[in-house]
């Protein structure tokens, strides 16, 4: 510890002395104290990091410059950066990154700290890196050289459009020249790439989250840039005609958290929720809606400050009160948030002891949590809890007719491009020749041709250089692996992995010693790696006892949970040459080189456990006692009386279960999605003693929650009932409005004007104008897919109509699988439907897409406008009423 201290002095000293000799010749910092900090951060990072190797550009010639913006980078750049990618892709990056500074008309006015926190650092977020910059500054540059920034920013997200339409995905955050090649990304990516296109022509631009939204389930991505003094924000890869204007106006009114990690020590002018060695995370609420600052105080049972508690702020989102913030106390044991006017849950814990409170930001000014709570207390506990969210305010900018009719048409034209590139892709007849021609089933082989979409080109060269007699295991490793890594696997990789030898656990080896994939991380050709830096001898001893491997790790690697940044993963590779690694990153690095050495592994998908597997036998890995857990188990059956509206409640939609650790925080399980209650806890389920917390919750119409807590435990050998409590509101369906069912259309099958009621008939309807290609609309559709069978039970008409030809022609229905074979699809002629519906529902900047349920006596019991998750089953909660 000594010697780093030193070297931190030295290098806070070095750094003064070489602020002073090179003036101005530094782009990042006009002030020498600040750099100073830098420097000595840097030195500090070096030193941490056991390995100069990793450090080697440092080495070259620099010019001071470049130097200094290395240093930048290297000092706060997550650990997976450092370990995984050269020297020599950093500094092709800086210097593309002083050239738009030099080139791009605006670059010489961008401050510096804009510059350097928000037009440098390579990494967006947790997303796979690539050399988007430079490809992305060549094609750029001409394309919006004479334009104002204001507008180059608009340009940029058209460009964007041309590649990059959304699609919900897995989490893992492909890299922006992967979505490209896939054409689509859901809004982490679209928002990645975004913002690596605005940084790549020197505009200053930043991601933006709000972690959950407070009035819907899911959350959301999009950008902000930063235009002559000023932050704007924009819908990534969904260009509108001015900025501050998105589909997300309305819902960004009712948020509560709004968020952006920047890389750095960062002292901008909005409130720090966390400061980190890497990053700073500040909140942006405030550009969005009105907000109420929340001072919260901790105190032990006996009424003291509790200093150094931590402070969680927690939303209703996919039936479980998720962390959008965390905060620490100080010695007064005072935190505070600044967040919009709905309620949260706000959960402290410190050393196993824990409290909580609901609380509503606008009306409560302050709540005091006193810490007297463990598991033990709380077991068999159960409590109600009612949640608002903010209501709706939006912002929305004029935008004037002549122009949106231009976004529009640009629009359109976009989509075209895209869909000509689309048109190179694998469909089923091209994919059924390829099948032919290599001798492999083509039912079996045209699914993942055509879910690899750009990547096509690279599964076929995989499976045509395999041997004929090795393509069935090729076949089975492209299962195995994700559907987003069929779309951005390398070649390398599958030919690294395919290589695996065979081992005598032949249950186990498809998907746990051949299979690449271990949880969200990048993968990379590690087994061919590990097959060249561990010795046969080594390998052999670690495969005659595991545990010695467990040990070795435990040993050889050190955690430093700090080490990345927001779910960053150093690969395999990077965590061998660096020694260390949060400790996700070390599980992945101990699976990963498990698997290359032949020993069946994996990280269970619910618990997050590390895990050794014999066969049918699974052990839980202890890395400090190099040993595997003697893991006791009970059982969990959850009572359930189905209420009106709802027979078999689903995971995440309705309920989640979450462990109350040992430090007094939760952690949830993560059960497959839309898992039911009747499939995995009716008749019950084995689970790990301990004590867990069940939530669960209802949705109202008006984006508020009824929500249920049940505290349990579980205890070895046996079993517990626990009571999956569905609240519902007293309130019958009302009339909300009114609807003229004789409204006319333009039917799209056969191009005839036709009226509602006569396409509908007597008795209960749904109406919806959508809006194509938009991210509100392709969720909604995608809702009323998933719940195809209960609208088809229904068996009431739902007419779908487009605001114009041009979306009518933009609409796609095989992009949505599933929608029911109620529904019929027309034009709203002039807009009369969409307005007599905004009008009649009093609706306030009103969002596609809209949809109502009514009657042919033209009363109207139901209506959802914009970004709604969860339509369909709100749409059923209705009707099952009526």
């Amino acid at each position: 510890m000594k010697s780093k201290i030193h070297l931190t002095i030295l290098g806070t000293v070095c750094a003064v002395l070489m602020f002073a000799s090179c003036n101005d010749s530094t782009k990042l910092f006009s002030n020498p104290e600040e750099f100073a900090i830098m420097q000595s951060d840097f030195e500090t990072r070096r030193a941490d990091i056991d390995n100069p190797e990793l450090f080697s550009i440092f080495e070259t010639e620099l010019t001071q410059e470049q130097r200094d913006a290395l240093t930048f980078l290297y000092a706060y750049m997550p650990l997976s950066d450092i370990a995984d990618y050269s020297g020599e892709y950093f500094l092709e990056n800086v210097e593309y990154a002083f050239r738009a500074k030099e080139e791009m008309p605006w670059g010489k006015d961008i401050p510096e700290r804009e510059w350097r926190h928000f037009v440098l650092p390579v990494r967006v977020n947790n997303e796979d890196l690539d050399n988007c910059r430079p490809i992305f500054y060549e094609e750029l540059k001409d394309r919006i050289k004479d334009l104002s920034l204001y507008d180059a920013v608009l340009e940029v997200n058209h460009w964007c459009h041309e590649k990059v339409t959304y699609t919900p995905s897995d989490s893992r955050t492909s890299s922006p020249l992967a979505s490209i090649k896939t054409a689509y990304g859901r809004c982490g990516e679209e928002s990645t790439l975004t913002v690596a296109a605005l940084r790549a022509v020197g505009i200053p631009a930043r991601q933006v989250y709000t972690p959950r939204w407070a009035h819907t389930d899911d959350n959301h991505a999009w950008v902000e840039a930063w235009v002559d003094g000023q932050w704007y924000f924009l819908g990534a890869c969904e260009p509108a005609a001015v900025l501050d204007f998105a589909w997300f106006n309305a819902p960004a009114s009712r948020g509560m958290l709004m968020h952006t990690e920047v890389f750095g020590r960062y002292n901008g002018p909005e409130e720090v929720i966390l400061r980190t060695p890497l990053f700073t995370e500040i909140n942006v609420i405030d550009n969005y809606a009105p907000t109420a600052d929340m001072d919260i105080f901790v105190t032990s049972s006996d009424g003291q400050a509790a200093e150094d508690a931590k402070v969680e702020f927690k939303l209703y989102n996919y039936a479980e009160f998720y962390s959008v913030a965390t905060k620490t106390t100080d010695a007064e044991g005072h935190a505070f948030l600044t967040a919009g006017l709905g309620d949260m849950m706000v959960w402290a814990s410190k050393d196993g002891m824990f409290g909580y409170a609901k609380a509503s930001f606008g009306k409560d000014k302050s709540i005091t949590i006193v810490l007297d709570n463990d598991a033990q207390q709380c077991k068999g506990m159960a409590l109600d809890i009612d949640i608002t969210p903010p209501s709706e305010g939006a912002n929305v900018p004029y935008v004037s007719p002549e122009r949106q009719a231009e976004t529009d048409r640009r629009l359109a034209q976009e989509d075209s491009i895209r869909a000509a590139y689309e048109a190179t892709f694998m469909n089923e007849e091209k994919s059924s020749a390829v099948a032919s021609a290599l001798g492999i089933d083509a039912k079996t082989l045209t699914p993942l041709l055509v879910g690899s979409r750009g990547n096509h080109a690279v599964i076929v060269e995989f499976l045509t250089a395999l041997d004929p007699a090795q393509r069935a295991d090729g076949i089975d490793l492209l299962r195995r692996i994700s559907e987003k890594d069929l779309r951005d696997v390398t070649l390398d990789v599958l030919n690294d992995h395919i290589a695996t030898p065979l081992c005598s656990d032949t249950r186990n080896f498809s998907e746990y010693v051949r299979n690449p994939r271990v949880e969200r991380e990048m993968i990379v050709p590690y087994k061919s790696f590990f097959r060249n830096v561990v010795s046969p001898d080594q390998m052999a001893a670690y495969q005659a006892d595991p545990l010695s491997l467990v040990k070795w790790v435990e040993e050889n690697i050190r955690i430093d949970n700090d080490c990345n940044i927001g779910g960053t993963r150093t690969t395999p590779i990077g965590v061998w040459k660096a020694r260390m690694a949060d400790e996700r990153s070390r599980d992945i690095f101990f699976v990963s080189l498990a698997r290359s050495m032949g020993i069946p592994a994996r990280i269970d998908p619910v618990t997050g456990k590390v895990q050794l597997l014999d066969g049918k036998e699974t052990a839980d890995v202890d890395f400090k006692a190099a040993k595997p857990i003697e893991q006791n188990t009970g059982r969990l059956v959850l009572s359930y009386s189905p209420v009106k509206s709802l027979d078999n409640p689903k995971y995440y939609y309705h309920f989640t279960i979450s462990r109350l650790t040992g430090d007094g925080t939760l952690e949830l399980l993560s059960y497959k999605d839309g898992e039911s209650w009747e499939t995995l806890f009716k008749n019950g389920i084995s689970m790990d003693e301990g004590n867990y917390v069940l939530v669960s919750g209802t949705r109202l119409a008006k984006g508020g929650v009824l929500s249920h807590i049940e505290f349990f435990t579980i205890s070895k050998g046996k079993t517990v009932t626990v009571p999956l409590v569905m609240r519902e509101s007293l309130e019958e369906v009302q009339v909300i409005g009114s609807f003229n069912s004789e409204n006319r259309y333009r039917d799209l099958l056969t191009g005839n004007e036709t009226s509602v009621l006569s396409t509908t008939g007597r008795g209960y309807f749904a109406v919806a104008v959508l809006g194509t290609g938009g991210e509100p609309t392709n969720h909604a559709l995608r809702d009323i897919a998933a719940m195809k069978d209960e609208f088809e039970a229904w068996g009431r008409s739902f007419i779908m109509l487009f605001p114009s030809e041009e979306q009518a022609r933009r609409f796609k229905p095989e992009d949505f699988p599933g929608l029911p074979s109620t529904v019929s699809y027309g034009i709203d002629t002039d807009g009369h439907i969409q307005q007599e519906i905004i009008g009649s529902m009093k609706l306030q900047n009103a969002s596609l897409p809209v949809v109502i349920i009514a009657d042919t006596f033209n009363r109207v019991v139901f209506v959802s406008q914009g970004y709604t998750i969860g339509l369909g089953e709100q749409m059923m909660k209705t009707a099952g009423k009526l």
